[in-house]
């Protein structure tokens, strides 16, 4: 597994091995031995969830509060997303700032999110199968968001977003100067 890190400390993108041949190919996806090993052992997975969003959906910006915030390890079983996290930990040296990765089918990249970020994606192909892996279980009284076009943020979705199709809860989400968000640096 090749671990990258990105300019906000603790977000990372993970490149696991591929092996293929004439029948197709294998990987690990999650192996706790190798991630405590890498380091990465300040979660403990619990929760699985699977979404499948059509070409133009955008989904976030999510996250939950403390004590109930979620480390996600993300990955596209089919499809292409643009998958983002932005940094909404006070103190933080790159509080606001968000860092976007391209997660397909075809690269099996995955992006390793964890506490104290807000994420959402949009959807790049005819349609995308989205996985990813938690630390937490989701807590629906715990659950707040980010506006997708907060100006501050300036996420660039790579899609067009006068003609994304976005939750009208997506859409009335705070933005970042009003949201609510109890994490530390």
């Amino acid at each position: 597994m090749n671990i990258i890190k990105t300019e906000l400390l603790g977000l990372l993108i993970l490149e696991p091995m591929i092996f293929e041949d004439e029948r197709g190919y294998f990987f690990e996806s999650f192996n706790e031995k190798k991630f405590t090993e890498a380091g990465l052992k300040d979660f403990h997975f619990i929760q699985d969830n699977e979404s499948k969003s059509g070409k133009g959906v955008l989904r976030g910006l999510h996250y939950q509060l403390e004590p109930y915030a979620q480390t996600k390890l993300v990955r596209v079983l089919f499809g292409k997303v643009f998958d983002v996290a932005v940094d909404i930990r006070k103190n933080s040296p790159t509080f606001g700032k968000w860092h976007g990765v391209e997660l397909t089918g075809e690269n099996k990249k995955q992006f390793l999110i964890p506490h104290g970020f807000a994420h959402g994606f949009s959807v790049l192909s005819e349609y995308a199968v989205f996985i990813y892996k938690c630390d937490n279980f989701y807590n629906p009284s715990a659950e707040r968001g980010i506006n997708y076009a907060d100006p501050q943020l300036s996420i660039e979705w790579k899609i067009d977003l006068q003609t994304a199709i976005i939750s009208p809860r997506d859409k009335s989400l705070p933005l970042l100067k009003d949201a609510e968000m109890n994490f530390s640096f």
